[in-house]
């Protein structure tokens, strides 16, 4: 999926995967990677070219180089130069294979970089999606707190002032620990996944009225910290409202939609006495235990309709 909107530089790439520089026109810093989809250009190695999408990464592994030793020099010389010509904004070389001058004579000859790693052609696709997925994601700066509890990633949203910073520190004092608070960028990194972090100007800071801004990694640790974390749930704070009905079994499914996936969402209403971190921790394992399959409030009410079902029949 192409997205203009986001960008890696192809420096950024070649770093954090390993990669090899073997021609580059320009520096790696100017090059920018703004598709996620990648390449495999058996199809284009063979002449077919109606449908090339340059701003795909393009892997040329086992398959297509045994493809061009099989054809015969000639030829694919002429099906290189072709391909070359499409100006694909980057070729990456698997298995570490030799690379001559059929190759590298048309890549100079079309500015187009060069790079090559060790490591077989699946793994480098899957590593090279993973990373694309991640940096070039549709993404939403959402105004809430975002902490893992027992493994689960728990956005918290709620009116300012309704405590959610407050319950992130707690939670944090608990053993827990704090991705973002105030601000947490959103990353939809695949259909149904959404992964939250926080904006680097503001990473591990959290507001507190009545003190002010606090560093948690300082005060307590690179433990109580955390760069990233998958949204499994999300928990709306309200006021408490004296006659309001709220769910007290847990047998609606409610959801909250970001980006375009639903993720499970409950609200807790707050009002002096009610413990938040306890709540939470509680919502957390609970929400864990029905992604494993068991559900509480189901089982009481098959239990219930069941005694009931025994009682009319007798």
């Amino acid at each position: 999926m192409k997205n203009s909107l986001y960008s890696i530089t192809l420096e950024k790439l070649i770093k954090e995967l390993h990669f090899d520089e073997i021609y580059m026109p320009c520096s790696s810093k100017d090059i920018l990677i703004t598709n996620r989809e990648v390449n495999r250009p058996g199809l284009a190695l063979a002449g077919f070219l109606t449908v090339f999408e340059p701003t795909r990464i393009q892997i040329i592994g086992r398959a297509e180089m045994q493809y061009l030793f099989e054809i015969g020099r000639e030829l694919a010389e002429a099906r290189l130069d072709a391909f070359f010509a499409q100006r694909p904004v980057a070729v990456v070389i698997t298995t570490n294979f030799e690379i001559g001058e059929e190759i590298l004579v048309p890549a100079q000859k079309y500015s187009v970089p060069i790079l090559r790693t060790h490591e077989k052609t699946s793994p480098t696709l899957a590593s090279l999606i993973a990373l694309l997925n991640t940096h070039l994601a549709n993404r939403i700066t959402q105004h809430g707190v975002l902490v893992e509890v027992f493994g689960e990633g728990v956005l918290i949203l709620g009116e300012s002032g309704i405590g959610k910073s407050e319950t992130a520190i707690a939670l944090v004092e608990r053993g827990h620990r704090l991705i973002a608070d105030d601000a947490v960028e959103i990353k939809r990194v695949s259909a149904t996944t959404l992964i939250g972090t926080a904006p680097d100007l503001i990473r591990h800071y959290v507001e507190l009225r009545g003190i002010g801004i606090v560093d948690v990694r300082r005060l307590y640790g690179m433990g109580a910290v955390k760069m990233s974390e998958k949204i499994d749930l999300v928990i709306h704070l309200e006021p408490w409202v004296e006659g309001k009905m709220y769910d007290r079994f847990g047998l609606d499914d409610q959801t909250y939609n970001i980006l375009g996936i639903e993720v499970p969402s409950i609200t807790v209403p707050v009002r002096p006495g009610r413990s938040l971190p306890i709540i939470l921790e509680i919502a957390a394992m609970n929400n864990r235990q029905k992604k494993m399959g068991y559900n509480t409030a189901a089982e009481l009410e098959n239990k219930l309709l069941k005694q009931f079902g025994e009682a009319n029949e007798q």
